[in-house]
């Protein structure tokens, strides 16, 4: 959540058009939030007896797992010389930096020993940490939760626990269906999240014979309302231009077909689907990895179409297309993005891209200077657009 350092939060320009709409024109600056829960790595890619490399916000870690499988992180760089402790010996209690044998403790980081010390060298090794951070698992995903980082110049502590647990899907039965996808994406966390949000672009980056056309736009009006550090599109019957919906009413009548959407800092997109008894309910994520570059992660659980063979396998094509959609215009975009040009962000389309970017100053400023969360939206709204 902190400042990672140079410059203030944006550079924005607002002015009213003669037909009273504003335009605003905004520069995403690629400042990263640290104080959050993101996920690192897909459970599945991270065995026992070996350490993965993974980068959270320009941050490296070590992930691996305990004796008894608990996953842990730590800063993937060992306090004495630097070198990656990946590249050490896992015991599954302890890891030892491949340079000097110094040992530490895989969920504390405390120092355990240094070989090199003789008899009556007196220093206390217990007082000597690595950087480690809070790990746990949900939903078939690691997570990490990235603290403040300190001056440059101190060194580790133990650390302390999270304020609260890692995200998780929410699920409306004992029985479902999981599945996840994940893809890097050539941009900054901004581009991606404003992206992710975007209303307006699935006719013309998401077009299939299965999903929608370009031909198929009309006008939609969705009702919005502040939530903590976030945003819901509120309970809503589904586009019925969508394939899905068309599919979901073989379930019930389409007016009793609900989908609810939040958004919430630092990087969090949740959907809800509800057909009577049985829902659909992802959560995805937007995790930066450097200034410029950041990942897409999509999980999804679900109790509808059980019945349907190779269900998992059917919805991760789905996603694995419009990821790949999406990963592809990003990759175009950078092109123009080179150029740092200023973003034109018109009502009522672009709400949400400047309800985030107004959430993210708002949670630099409370982190800066103390005081209460200025929420940017002060009361429910209704915008309207045509996608």
């Amino acid at each position: 959540m902190e400042l990672r350092a140079e410059s203030c939060f944006c550079d924005i320009l607002t002015y009213r058009m003669p037909e009273e709409s504003q335009l605003q024109r905004q520069t995403p600056d690629s400042l990263m939030l640290f104080g959050f829960w993101y996920r690192a790595l897909p459970s599945d890619k991270v065995g026992r007896g070996k350490m993965v490399k993974a980068m959270l916000l320009e941050t490296p870690l070590a992930l691996g797992r305990d004796r008894a499988g608990r996953a842990f992180a730590l800063r993937d760089a060992c306090p004495h010389r630097g070198m990656p402790l990946s590249c050490g010996q896992l015991d599954g209690a302890q890891v030892e930096c491949s340079y000097h044998g110094w040992r530490f403790d895989v969920h504390t980081g405390q120092c355990a020993v240094i070989p090199s010390l003789v008899a009556d060298q007196k220093l206390k090794v217990d007082r000597i940490y690595a950087g480690s951070y809070p790990c746990e698992e949900r939903d078939d995903f690691i997570w990490v939760f990235i603290t403040d980082p300190g001056p440059a110049s101190a060194g580790f502590t133990k650390a302390a626990p999270a304020p609260a647990p890692a995200p998780g899907i929410e699920k409306f039965s004992e029985h479902y269906k999981l599945a996840y996808l994940t893809a890097e994406l050539p941009c900054s966390v901004d581009h991606g999240i404003i992206g992710l949000m975007d209303p307006a672009h699935g006719p013309f980056v998401h077009q299939a014979w299965w999903w929608r056309s370009r031909h198929s736009i009309h006008e939609k009006q969705k009702n919005f309302e502040p939530i903590p550090y976030g945003f819901r599109m509120s309970a809503h019957t589904p586009s019925s231009n969508s394939a899905p919906y068309k599919i979901l009413r073989f379930y019930a009548d389409g007016d009793s077909i609900t989908t609810t959407i939040d958004f919430v800092l630092p990087n969090m997109r949740t959907e809800i689907i509800r057909v009577g008894k049985y829902w659909f309910s992802s959560l995805t994520t937007v995790t930066p990895i450097t200034r410029s570059h950041c990942r897409i992660d999509v999980v999804a659980a679900w109790n509808i179409f059980r019945w349907v063979p190779f269900g998992p396998s059917l919805l991760k094509f789905v996603f694995a297309k419009f990821v790949e959609q999406d990963r592809r215009t990003m990759e175009l975009q950078a092109e123009g993005l080179k150029h740092n040009p200023h973003l034109m962000l018109i009502d009522d389309a672009d709400r949400p891209a400047k309800w985030y970017f107004g959430l993210k100053n708002a949670y630099l400023e409370m982190k800066r200077n103390g005081g209460e969360f200025q929420h940017p939206m002060s009361e429910p709204v209704t915008l309207r657009w045509r996608s």
